[in-house]
């Protein structure tokens, strides 16, 4: 589908003259002959991109500037002048134009720089929309945390929605960073305990003694230090729901009194003799195979079984590509508010790269990453050399195939793209190596970002 733009400029040769060289370019070219018929015109149309001369009767170029740059800020407009000044082409930069030319134009720096405001117009558009379907999906699901829109995701959404309002235990398995405690998270959200006590336990973090105190509690004078009763998170989770994340580290000791609690909702304090009655409901997570670890003697098949009521697994990252810019846009927009810094989203190049990583550490990687590339980032969208090493690298190979028949223009986009990735994005190692000059390789780039 062709591109509109849309030239405007009191003197019928310039506008003519203009619109034929676009349209030698493909494009399709409109004309306006004043800033009054351009507005409208841009109000009423699908407009890609605007040209238009600085001083015209009835409406300004810099009036028509204005006015699209704050209704319409992702239309580029280059402005045009016969007799332009510094401070004219300051003025006109600060009003929202991407340039700003004077007469006669330059042909070919003009047709450049079409392809490459179009590109930067695409991009700018790209990331609207994933801010907005981001928040028509966080509005589609009335939770927040869970982000994506992969058949995965959805189906998963759709079974916490389902086992949420019963009593059943859970087991959310899953690769270390996917999310798992997210998913806890979502099912006391969507259930009746919503409101009640939510107590977390990272077994991982403690050992055997006092995992077993800080689970049951203990009585006064129980072991050494222990200067006064303690209630347990089992105690304090009553009426509620309890998540014990890395169930799979827990001892064996520990895991015999965990089972008592599941199946009998009773358990005694460390050190204590009383009896105490619990309502929990029970949701754990881990990273490991317990049914390896069962074989191996080092889990309870027992424990495992009243556990695992309901497993919900967590689909990898990699499994759920489709979701990456989604959680990448909202980390983005975290990290920037956090930051106090405004960018727009991220270049062809580190789009390119995010999407040919595995991202072996999942979505926590993930956030690392943009958290990163957000405190690096100096312009108005994250470049390839904002990202960690590891992902930048996604982008690059050694080596370019070009297969028999591939034509002169297509082998030299291949071997220029390809020779950039290889250089992690810079692009002057990548003009040495191929003995071009800078500017060469910025305007090829620029170039085939813009191409459809």
């Amino acid at each position: 589908m062709k591109r509109n733009i849309l030239v405007v400029d009191d003197e019928k040769y310039i506008r003519e003259g203009l619109v034929a060289a676009l349209e030698l370019d493909g494009y399709n070219g409109l004309q306006a002959e004043n800033g009054e018929i351009a507005w409208k015109m841009v109000n009423n149309q699908a407009i890609d991109m605007v040209i238009t001369d600085l001083r015209m009767p009835d409406m300004s170029g810099s009036e028509l500037l204005k006015r699209i740059y704050s209704t319409y800020p992702t239309i580029p407009v280059v402005v045009l002048t016969g007799h332009g000044t510094i401070e004219d082409a300051v003025t006109a930069m600060q009003n929202g134009a991407v340039d700003f030319l004077t007469k006669p134009v330059n042909l070919d720096h003009l047709s450049v720089l079409i392809k490459r405001s179009l590109a930067g117009k695409d991009m700018a558009d790209k990331n609207r929309e994933l801010r907005t379907e981001l928040e028509n999906l966080k509005k589609k699901s009335g939770y927040t945390s869970i982000i994506g829109k992969s058949q995965k995701v959805l189906k998963l959404i759709e079974t916490i929605q389902q086992i949420a309002p019963s009593r059943a235990s859970v087991l959310i398995t899953g690769e270390s960073g996917v999310g798992k405690e997210l998913v806890a998270d979502a099912i006391v959200n969507y259930s009746d305990r919503r409101d009640k006590p939510f107590v977390k336990v990272h077994c991982a973090a403690l050992n055997a003694n006092l995992l077993e105190s800080e689970l049951f509690g203990h009585v006064k004078g129980a072991f050494t230090g222990a200067i006064a009763d303690k209630k347990g998170r089992f105690e304090l989770a009553d009426g509620g729901t309890i998540f014990l994340d890395e169930i799979g580290e827990i001892d064996p000791s520990t895991q015999i009194k965990l089972l008592r609690v599941l199946q009998e909702r009773e358990f005694e304090k460390v050190g204590g003799e009383k009896t105490i009655k619990t309502d929990v409901r029970v949701i754990a997570a881990t990273n490991r195979n317990l049914e390896e670890e069962i074989k191996k003697g080092n889990f309870r098949d027992d424990l495992y079984y009243r556990l695992n009521v309901v497993n919900l697994p967590v689909p990898p990252l990699r499994e759920r590509k489709e979701d990456i810019f989604l959680l990448a846009t909202s980390f983005l927009n975290e990290f920037c508010k956090e930051n106090k810094k405004n960018i727009d989203g991220f270049s062809n190049e580190a789009r390119s790269a995010i999407a040919g990583y595995d991202w072996p550490g999942n979505i926590r990687e993930l956030r690392n990453c943009v958290e990163s590339a957000v405190v690096m980032c100096r312009g108005s969208q994250i470049e390839l050399g904002d990202l960690p090493p590891a992902v930048s690298r996604a982008s690059k190979t050694d080596s370019v195939e070009i297969e028999l028949g591939t034509t002169m223009d297509e082998a030299e986009k291949r071997i220029i793209l390809g020779t950039v990735a290889w250089c992690k994005g810079n692009k002057s190692k990548a003009a040495d190596v191929l003995g071009l000059g800078r500017k060469t390789i910025i305007r090829k780039m620029q170039e085939y970002e813009a191409a459809p």
